[in-house]
């Protein structure tokens, strides 16, 4: 911009599209001011000039001004990235002049408050203004556009039949009418004259979702205590979206602990963790996470004492750990709505209530709901030593036809979490070694402990 157009900018005064800051605005203010222009049409800061009188005060240091609104962008969430502030004289003052391009990608934010210019105000947005500027942008569309490279080619005959048949009846042979519903369910849509499928549709249905989009999968891993070891169980969970979900769902439950829980004169024998809590920690992890986001998987975490799911993507649109209870939003509209046509989701918006439901029900902690740097975490505390699996355990152990030695190995493990080698040698030091790794090697045969580590790093946990 020359000095003539600067001129007249400052000359016609403050609206939708201008507005004025002095030098020593607050980061945090002058942050507002650029994500609301961001989310609106764009627009103009003239920095060094007072918003209240129109006087013009100049700028004092002009490296310094200049780091402070591209920090001030950096601060958006996500990061505006700015272009470098140009400085200009008006009254021979200097000035910056600070330009937020119009027609951004994304909704931007500022510690979980989404705003927008109405007039020469900046004001914060409702939940419906926010879901309609999500609609408009690439944030909230992202699963709408075509997957890259993908053709009708690779989605999942099978996968598509299942789904296809919960609406079309007598018509689910008639090609042209599963396109059509694939089409406005949102799995579908043109480039060009061709149906391709979209990213949520290809994340679905397809055959190998992982070839465009690698990180969407579950890594799952079971340590035996309280903290991250060297050594672990672990899983990686690929494929289309709803067999993840079964997946991880059957093998967390093959790797929970079974016992009774003690609560003041009762015990009932029960799972360590209630099922239907875990799936829908999972299901939310796989409907809500950022597709975007390469590079990071959602990742299930079983401790001897908790589990931790994490999600990448931080909360969505107006969600804060806050008001996550009562605030419905939804990053991926079509994934969340296919996951509840196929029986995932039982009520779309209304997972979180039914999880600290169903765990206060267990007699267990609401969960713990955390945003971390690039995503999102639940956490599941279990009943950690009020789950007593040693009484419970033993009538099963005796169904397996085990020797003395066998019990005695379980009966450790069970006082003391895991057994090695060495602890079933000291236990029977008349016992030869061989005799000791057949017992072992039988026992997790038989599906009553894990194996766990490597050569001498080796130990055996309870499954």
């Amino acid at each position: 911009m020359n000095s003539d157009e600067i001129l007249a900018l400052y000359r016609q005064g403050q609206n939708e599209t201008l507005t004025f800051e002095v030098e020593s605005v607050s980061l945090n203010h002058l942050a507002e001011t650029l994500a609301a222009f961001a989310n609106t049409n764009g627009g103009i800061v003239l920095f060094g000039v007072d918003a209240s009188s129109g006087a013009v005060r100049g700028i004092r240091d002009v490296d310094a001004a200049i780091d402070k609104a591209l920090a001030a962008g950096l601060r958006c969430e996500p990061p505006l990235i700015l272009s470098r502030p140009e400085s200009a004289a008006i009254e021979e003052k200097e000035i910056l002049v600070i330009q937020v391009s119009p027609g951004l990608p994304h909704a931007y934010g500022l510690r979980g408050k989404y705003l927008a210019r109405s007039g020469k105000k900046t004001v914060a947005l409702g939940p419906r203004q926010l879901r309609q500027l999500l609609r408009e942008r690439g944030e909230a569309n992202f699963e709408a556009l075509p997957a890259p490279g993908a053709t009708l080619d690779d989605l999942d005959d099978a996968l598509v039949q299942k789904y296809a048949g919960l609406f079309l009846g007598d018509a689910l042979h008639k090609k042209d009418a599963v396109i059509d519903l694939l089409a406005r369910r949102g799995c579908l849509a043109k480039d060009g004259s061709a149906w391709r499928p979209t990213i949520s549709g290809y994340l679905l249905l397809g055959r190998e979702p992982q070839r465009a989009f690698p990180s969407a999968e579950i890594l799952l891993a079971r340590y035996s205590g309280k903290q991250m070891e060297d050594e672990f169980m672990r899983e990686v969970v690929r494929g289309p979206l709803p067999e993840q979900i079964r997946r991880a769902e059957t093998w967390l439950t093959a790797n929970m602990r079974k016992g009774s829980r003690i609560d003041a004169f009762q015990r009932a024998d029960r799972a360590e963790y209630p099922l239907p809590a875990v799936r829908e920690a999972i299901v939310n992890a796989v409907a809500h996470r950022d597709y975007a986001i390469r590079g990071d998987e959602i990742r299930v975490l079983m401790f001897s004492d908790r589990i931790e799911v994490y999600s990448p993507g931080r909360l969505p649109g107006h969600v804060t750990v806050e008001n996550i209870v009562d605030e419905r939003f939804s990053r991926n509209e079509v994934i969340a709505q296919v996951l509840a046509d196929l029986g995932f989701i039982e009520r779309l918006g209304y997972g979180i209530d039914r999880m600290i439901r169903q765990m206060r029900e267990w007699g267990l902690s609401a969960p713990r709901f955390a945003e971390t740097t690039n995503g999102f975490k639940v956490t599941l505390r279990g009943p950690g030593e009020k789950l007593v699996t040693a009484e419970t355990e033993k009538s099963k152990w005796r169904k397996l036809d085990l020797n003395d030695r066998q019990l005695s190995a379980l009966d450790f493990i069970a006082k003391n979490q895991r057994v090695t080698n060495r602890d079933f040698r000291d236990l029977f030091p008349d016992v030869s070694e061989e005799t000791i790794r057949r017992d072992l090697a039988d026992l997790v045969e038989k599906d009553a402990l894990i194996k766990m580590g490597d050569k001498k790093g080796t130990y055996y946990i309870l499954k």
